[in-house]
């Protein structure tokens, strides 16, 4: 074991803590890429971790003293890594003549955006704090700025971080046991040289100690913090709660106490009792990859009892039908006069909970496949209900890792709409969709009528109930429930009446009640809102960008528990069920006729040939022309500041020193001098005198006994003399000091 010390020691040579700094930067760093979950691409994730990663392990195998060497190569590991995982949007066709290479490069540079961007500017900061990060102050700077943008973000975006500030915090620890093993070795290199003869023992109680940290840590059970951040007790001060990011969760009141016992956010398991609050949750669920945009339907419930929602004794459960994977599903529901839209979707889950339903648009007209296997298609496992556009998963110990459907979703067509009827031919199904129970007080239907008395159909009907409850009611997790009289125990005329505040369960399951007053089918569905997509910016030049190019909003959703939804479906004859959002601040991503869609750029080969290899704008020109010479700016600069890095500190004290005199600047140089000789073991002590503290220090450090008397001297003349001292020696003294610094490393 000595021995692989002491090769381990001889190879790491005196640049060992730069080594681990590197790696405690790069760690940091990548914790902190976490703040763009969902708004980045996973290629950007990719790029930014590989970029970190090539780095950090050059900075560590090869030798310290090679920079340049070092530096070079990890640029080109970061171009290199840029191209292999870049999201390549189109295909370019290999240059045919040498005058096309210069456009052909052009092109490949078009295609790094924006991620050579993200790997350079990583590269650039691991650099940077690397080479600056050094003493414990800037020790200290780096891990806080980390955990203050971490705690920051974690309490303003809906992205779960403390895993990640346990990482940094980790990682400052063990940070400050290297750098405190760096200045024993510089103060008392021979009790180094012993310890680092016994690897074990100094290794094993450091790795010890902090394993106990992080288990106790990790392990101890979940309280109240005792300690909040000053921002939450100035508004808590104010009576107001905190506001978070709520994606499309708009409006939080901000003026209600919280409430205790509240659950937190997520697809529910009973719905039989409504009411409380809720604590967010933003825990990703699943993914899920669309070609549109919208709510992923889970269940719905027919019987509204007074307290909340129950599956109704007159549904027709024999009508399960078995699902085989690419065969088309049933309805039973007529959408003759109805225009629909295939929606294909891959969802994923992330979490590993079980559901009693496959989540997916409404109706699911067909499943693909279910973990890719033929043998998860089993009636055992897996089938439909028409009746309730509900896709059954039987298993309730394991639940799917991912699965492929294809929706048949209606188009909202408003004006054949406003021409049907809300009602069904079937007796049965009409008395089921809108019973109500008896103890719901008349102040409801009567309201139901007031609010819906300017409507002269139906489907008007029901969006003047949706645009009420819209306006006149506050979104909030935690309803303040002491305005609660105890005069109803109706869950609906409590909200309405009562509370008038509350989230997604009391705005649905209003309108639902209000729908039904007017005899209109309805019934209460749950499942998950859209979620978000990262950010959308698409190259080249920006060519593509936001929602006025993705009009149907298809991409890669991340769904969190907090994204868990519920809303209302109100069935129209001759279109089926069509979907009403009630809840304020939700809007529900209707598929819309194609005359009302806004004008997109023409993709028909008549108008607009599509982009190929052989394809050049003089826009896409201009635009990679400039990013190629913002490129060079950056790229020159940062060539001159590494062969000019050490004139700059230099430089600095010059331009710092403009405000001295030059016997004031000898003074400020020495005191640096004083500062640098007690961080490498030279204490002044405080009976000492300038003068016995040099010249103990001198027999220490025998060769530097002029060098030191020559401070000595410069600094008693500049301070005492009555002789000003010329610029000239004062920036000699200042080169005798740098010299002087780097011989005591």
């Amino acid at each position: 074991m000595k021995k692989l010390a002491s090769a381990v020691g001889s190879y790491l040579g005196n640049a060992w803590y730069e080594r681990f700094v590197s790696l405690f930067v790069g760690v940091i760093l990548m914790a902190c890429l976490t703040v763009f979950d969902s708004y980045w691409w996973p290629e950007s994730f990719t790029v930014a971790y590989s970029t970190l990663i090539a780095a950090i392990m050059i900075d560590i195998i090869l030798p310290h003293r090679l920079r340049m060497f070092r530096w070079s190569l990890q640029l080109i590991a970061a171009v290199w890594l840029t191209f292999r995982f870049a999201r390549k949007e189109w295909e370019i066709a290999a240059p045919i003549g040498r005058e096309e290479w210069g456009w052909w490069l052009e092109q490949q540079l078009a295609q790094l955006h924006p991620f050579i961007w993200i790997s350079l500017a990583l590269l650039g900061l691991h650099l940077l704090f690397s080479t600056w990060a050094t003493t414990r102050p800037r020790l200290f700077g780096i891990v806080g700025a980390a955990l203050l943008v971490l705690t920051v973000a974690d309490s303003f975006t809906p992205i779960w971080l403390w895993d990640d500030v346990a990482v940094v915090v980790f990682t400052g620890l063990f940070w400050l046991v290297v750098n405190h093993l760096r200045k024993l070795q510089l103060a008392h290199p021979d009790s180094w040289k012993a310890l680092f003869e016994y690897p074990i023992g100094l290794i094993t109680p450091t790795i010890i100690v902090l394993a106990i940290l992080v288990l106790i840590g990790t392990n101890v059970p979940s309280i109240a913090p005792i300690l909040q951040d000053p921002y939450t007790i100035w508004k808590n001060a104010q009576g107001e709660e905190v506001k978070v990011f709520l994606g499309e969760k708009a409006i939080q009141s901000n003026d209600t106490p919280l409430s205790n016992g509240n659950a937190s956010s997520g697809y529910s398991r009973e719905d039989g009792q409504l009411g409380g609050g809720f604590d967010y949750d933003f825990s990703p669920m699943m993914t899920v990859s669309t070609s549109q945009r919208s709510y992923w339907r889970g269940e719905s419930k027919a019987s509204y009892t007074g307290l909340g929602w129950e599956d109704s004794d007159d549904g027709n459960a024999s009508s399960l039908q078995r699902v085989t994977k690419g065969n088309s599903l049933d309805e039973t529901i007529d959408r003759s006069k109805a225009e629909t839209v295939e929606v294909s979707q891959i969802v994923s889950l992330i979490r590993q909970d079980v559901y009693p339903v496959l989540f997916g648009a409404a109706p699911v007209s067909k499943v693909n496949w279910i973990n890719e296997e033929e043998s998860e298609f089993s009636p055992r496992l897996v089938s439909w209900f028409p009746d309730e556009w509900e896709l059954l998963w039987r298993d309730s110990e394991s639940y799917p890792a991912s699965y492929s459907i294809t929706s048949t979703v209606t188009v909202l067509n408003e004006e054949g709409l406003k021409g049907a009827e809300a009602s069904f031919d079937d007796q049965q199904l009409q008395r089921m969709y809108t019973e109500l129970p008896d103890t719901l007080p008349n102040r409801v239907r009567e309201l139901a009528e007031e609010v819906s008395s300017g409507g002269a159909s139906d489907y008007e009907k029901a969006r003047l109930i949706e645009e009420y409850l819209r306006t006149n009611f506050v979104y909030n997790n935690k309803p303040d429930l002491s305005k609660l009289t105890g005069e109803s125990n109706d869950f609906v005329d409590q909200f309405l009446f009562e509370l008038k505040e509350g989230y997604c369960d009391y705005f649905s399951s209003a309108m639902a009640v209000l729908a039904r007053s007017l005899d209109m089918p309805a019934r209460w569905v749950k499942g998950f809102a859209p979620g978000v997509l990262p950010a959308d910016r698409y190259g080249p030049g920006e060519m593509l960008e936001g929602e006025d190019f993705n009009p149907s909003g298809a991409g890669m959703y991340t769904v969190r528990n907090s994204d868990a939804h519920s809303w209302v479906e109100i069935y129209f004859e001759g279109y089926g069920w069509i979907s009403f959002e009630a809840t304020a601040g939700f809007s529900f991503p209707y598929m819309m006729p194609q005359e009302e869609d806004a004008p997109l750029p023409s993709t028909s080969p008549t108008e607009q040939e599509p982009m190929t290899g052989t394809e050049k704008t003089g826009s896409t020109d201009s635009s990679i022309w400039q990013i190629v010479a913002l490129s060079v700016i950056v790229a020159g600069a940062a060539l001159w500041l590494i062969v000019r890095r050490r004139d700059i500190p230099v430089m600095w004290n010059k331009l710092r020193g403009r405000s001295y005199s030059a016997n004031e600047q000898i003074v400020v140089e020495t005191n640096k001098l004083l500062r640098q000789c007690q961080k490498r073991g030279l204490r002044r002590e405080e009976h000492e005198t300038l003068r016995e503290a040099i010249m103990r220090w001198s027999k220490y450090q025998s060769r530097l006994g002029d060098d030191f008397r020559y401070v000595l001297d410069s600094f008693e003349h500049a301070k005492y003399s009555q002789v000003a001292v010329t610029r000239e020696e004062a920036e000699r003294f200042a080169g005798k000091v740098r010299y002087l610094i780097g011989e005591l490393k």
